[in-house]
């Protein structure tokens, strides 16, 4: 028997009932449904955390998260470990293409967004930054293709993770991450590492300047946004979770949405069956009537 013990045995995995413990947890925090079939990436993904904290169990880390009073830094690494992040730049490159064309003419015709006042787009659920860096660059050809107008936009950019958002924040990418970025806004926005070894890139001032980035759960009761959004980008992430959290969430996100807003969703989701107020104004983009 080793030093700790059978129930200590750092290969044990994780028990069904912690799994569970887990499960449930995971979906009152985060509203993320943890079925039975990610116990084997949870596993893995907590035994790399077990390393990094020194501790020897599962249960032992499990019963540290779990306790409110002592968990504290350790809850946000956790929803860290849990959240999945996958996105790239010019991801679903339709809406964006939808956005410049038919979107933004439509708001500065309907109630001046990006000319008599700033245009305020949210990307929900940003990651490490493809998404929102991508719609500052649509952004920025837009304005340059219409310079008699005077067009300001801001974007705010949101996750759960703490740690996905500083990566964001760096603007630091692989060049091969950089692929579906057009030739012509490469040139223009993307600034190469001085190091040729280093086959790094990173976004350049002008866009990075036009993207806020915060922490943000939304399980949260209020998100504590004081402007109104004229276009919600909330792509790929509905579909962790159940229909009533869904229904909850794009509720949410409506009473942040301007008249008229404009809500992205992603190219697997559908608000159909919802209680919601928006309807569609093309597939997968909903806009709120007003």
């Amino acid at each position: 028997m080793n030093a700790f013990g059978a129930d200590h045995d750092p290969h044990a995995g994780i028990s069904d009932k912690d799994f569970q413990r887990l499960s449930d947890f995971i979906y009152t925090q985060c509203g993320i449904m943890m079925p039975p079939s990610k116990k084997t990436m949870l596993t893995a993904r907590i035994q790399k955390r077990l390393r990094q904290v020194g501790l020897h169990s599962f249960k032992e880390y499990i019963d540290w998260v779990l306790d409110p009073e002592h968990s504290g830094e350790e809850l946000i690494q956790f929803i860290d470990i849990v959240t999945t992040n996958k996105t790239d730049f010019f991801r679903e490159p339709g809406h964006f293409e939808y956005l410049a064309q038919n979107v933004l003419p439509e708001l500065i015709k309907t109630s001046g967004a990006g000319v008599r006042r700033e245009l305020m787009i949210w990307s929900a659920g940003c990651s490490t930054g493809e998404e929102p860096y991508t719609l500052a660059m649509v952004l920025k050809e837009f304005a340059q293709h219409y310079p008699g107008i005077n067009f300001r936009a801001r974007i705010l950019a949101t996750d759960i993770s703490s740690r996905v958002l500083r990566s964001a924040s760096d603007a630091v990418y692989d060049m091969d991450k950089v692929g579906p970025v057009p030739l012509t806004l490469k040139r223009k926005y993307l600034l190469k590492s001085k190091d040729p070894t280093k086959k790094l890139v990173r976004i350049a001032p002008e866009i990075r300047a036009m993207v806020n980035f915060r922490r943000l759960n939304f399980m949260d009761a209020d998100f504590g946004l004081r402007e109104k959004m004229d276009v919600i980008f909330c792509r790929n992430v509905i579909i962790y979770f159940d229909r009533p959290t869904q229904e909850r969430l794009i509720n949410k996100f409506c009473r942040y949405l301007s008249p008229g807003g404009y809500l992205f969703v992603g190219h697997s989701e559908t608000l159909n069956n919802l209680k919601v107020p928006v309807v569609q104004a093309a597939p997968t983009i909903y806009r709120l009537p007003g």
